[in-house]
């Protein structure tokens, strides 16, 4: 699959990324905006500071791509994803880049919005992988092509996919994605045919398997429980995990919807996470203060 006629994502967008810009922005290498031991990510994937041999890994190892398929008008990393902030940087020089963070502690490598790049992402992980003694994560949207995402099979070890909407219009306003659950559902089949249940250590590590994000936005809960009772029934019980997020804070364009343009009430979160539970669907939640912009990084392209 080139970037000469990209189809990398649902959108098959069919253009030479070499001579222009598909919907997504990413040029025809690799784009970037930071690196870094990231500790916002959920506990299963950051590590423990100490373990019983000692000092233990501590921080997804994350790398920020720019460029993104999805057009959320609440996205708290506007300035990579929509506006293409970054640095070109090499395939020999990411292939490096993983290995640092490895050195520097990494208790998993977090590839954060690598739909656009999924081919490249493949080669650079077909020759790093095997001195990678840590699991890699797909940290995507969620709209994703399964065809794309079978050339990572083997190289990623755990799927980190949001998972933002059961309702085609309330994707198409936000996300100008009107078809996004019926991609995002075929690739989470995908994901979890590659990976199997969910996998995690003694220390609480986990090293296999997809985890579900799903954001809870002003006034959708009920779009939440819809999803909550497809994953409930999609896939055997206990077999994935389920984060459950009540970070939203009006973000980028929220503003001229005025209907998302507020944090969520505690009573809407409460409604995913009952569903939830009543679906069988172990994971993780949020408190309440996790509404912040506090553990948003600062994209200035260290670590590139």
């Amino acid at each position: 699959m080139e970037t000469s006629g990209c189809r990398l994502c649902p959108r098959n967008c069919g253009v030479d990324r070499r001579k222009q810009r598909g919907f997504c922005g990413a040029p025809s290498g690799i784009k970037a905006a930071k690196a870094m031991l990231h500790v916002g990510e959920e506990p299963c994937l950051i590590g423990r500071k100490e373990n019983e041999q000692g000092p233990g890994r501590f921080g997804a190892g994350a790398v920020f791509f720019s460029g993104c398929n999805l057009r959320c008008v609440f996205c708290q990393n506007a300035l990579i994803s929509g506006e293409g902030f970054g640095k070109e940087i090499s395939e020999e020089r990411l292939e490096e880049i993983l290995l640092e963070l490895q050195a520097q502690g990494a208790a998993c490598i977090d590839l954060v919005t690598p739909t656009p790049y999924a081919d490249i992402l493949a080669r650079v992980l077909k020759k790093v992988k095997p001195q990678l003694q840590i699991p890699v994560v797909y940290n995507c949207g969620g709209y994703e092509s399964v065809e794309a995402l079978k050339q990572l099979e083997g190289l990623v070890d755990i799927y980190l996919p949001d998972l933002k909407y059961y309702d085609g219009s309330l994707a198409k306003r936000y996300s100008a994605a009107e078809d996004y659950f019926e991609r995002a559902s075929e690739a989470l089949a995908e994901m979890y045919r590659q990976t199997g249940p969910v996998t995690i250590t003694e220390e609480g590590q986990m090293v296999k398997g997809v985890l579900v994000r799903h954001l809870v936005l002003p006034t959708a809960s009920h779009d939440g429980e819809k999803l909550m009772d497809y994953l409930g029934t999609a896939f055997p019980e206990g077999s994935i995990l389920i984060s459950l997020l009540r970070q939203y804070t009006p973000y980028a364009s929220a503003e001229d919807y005025p209907e998302i343009n507020r944090r969520i009430f505690s009573a809407e979160y409460n409604r995913v996470i009952r569903r939830a539970l009543e679906n069988g669907l172990p994971g993780f939640r949020q408190q309440k203060d996790a509404a912040t912009m506090a553990l948003l990084p600062e994209f200035d392209l260290s670590g590139l």
